[in-house]
């Protein structure tokens, strides 16, 4: 099972791992089994926020990984307004209750706000500092973003930036990318199968991936994420509601595309024009 770096240092992950946005609107057991079953299949890189059902999403997880928390690379996100010195600790202190854990691997600041980077990235550092986080990273940040990051906290402070990201949006090819891995951040892609705009097997699109996917063995969503993290540096978080999901999630990790097929899918899914601010979620 082939493993990359997650940014500058850090520990080596499977590009694909587990989400939980909207989690708590299924059923709650079947839920915490996906999980576990992702975990089995080496799926250790679980992803969640406080916005997240407001919390739920984090106890869900917790209860999940009960007992595994070794074994789990575990993301959560605080929101921008709570991104102050104190704020910041707050909410990371409340995030650790709901998932019955005294460590996050990596905290992450949801998107721009209004408090400057230097007291949340300060925050951050004195989370570190406690062990409570082990790195941290940033959220919908397109290249303006970045840099200003950057010069706030220096080379190799960054782990990641994760971004929205699947065939029919693919804006963070053009630059954030690229930037990303010039400064050695890792690119957590989220919702890689879109939001109710996969490509359906009637669309020229999907009538492809059911080729190239029926050539491998595979399923149409296996040859989405496959394209999606052909670069190392990228590894997505797709949402599992469900055992069968996960399973199906872990097949992409086995898979490599021709560069033949990935062509074909460029084509057919054109990343276009490089937008005027990053598209978000």
């Amino acid at each position: 099972m082939t493993r990359h770096p997650f940014g500058s240092g850090g520990p080596e992950l499977t590009s694909i791992g587990q989400g939980s946005w909207y989690i708590e609107q299924g059923d709650r057991r079947e839920a915490i089994a996906a999980f576990r079953r992702g975990l089995d299949l080496g799926l250790s890189h679980i992803d969640t926020a406080e916005m997240y059902g407001d919390g739920r999403s984090e106890e869900i997880i917790g209860e999940a990984i009960a007992g595994r928390r070794d074994e789990t690379f575990l993301v959560s996100k605080v929101l921008p307004h709570n991104a102050s010195h104190a704020g910041a600790r707050t909410a990371c202190e409340r995030s650790l209750r709901k998932l019955k854990t005294d460590r996050l691997d990596c905290y992450l600041l949801h998107w721009r706000g209004s408090y400057p980077l230097e007291e949340t990235f300060a925050a951050f550092e004195a989370l570190r500092s406690e062990g409570k986080i082990l790195s941290w990273g940033v959220s919908n940040f397109d290249v303006d973003d970045l840099d200003e990051a950057l010069s706030v906290a220096g080379t190799g402070a960054i782990a990641c930036n994760q971004v929205l990201y699947h065939l029919r949006e693919r804006a963070i090819e053009h630059a954030v990318i690229p930037w990303c891995e010039r400064h050695g951040v890792a690119v957590t892609a989220y919702s890689p199968f879109g939001h109710d705009d996969f490509p359906d097997s009637g669309s020229a699109g999907g009538r492809l991936l059911a080729e190239i996917a029926a050539a491998h063995g595979a399923s149409v969503r296996q040859v989405a994420l496959a394209f999606l993290t052909r670069r190392a540096s990228v590894f997505a978080i797709p949402k599992a509601a469900r055992v069968a999901h996960v399973e199906d999630n872990a097949g992409a990790l086995g898979l490599r595309l021709s560069d033949a097929e990935i062509a074909r899918i460029d084509a057919a899914f054109p990343r276009g024009p490089k937008p005027r601010s990053l598209p978000m979620i």
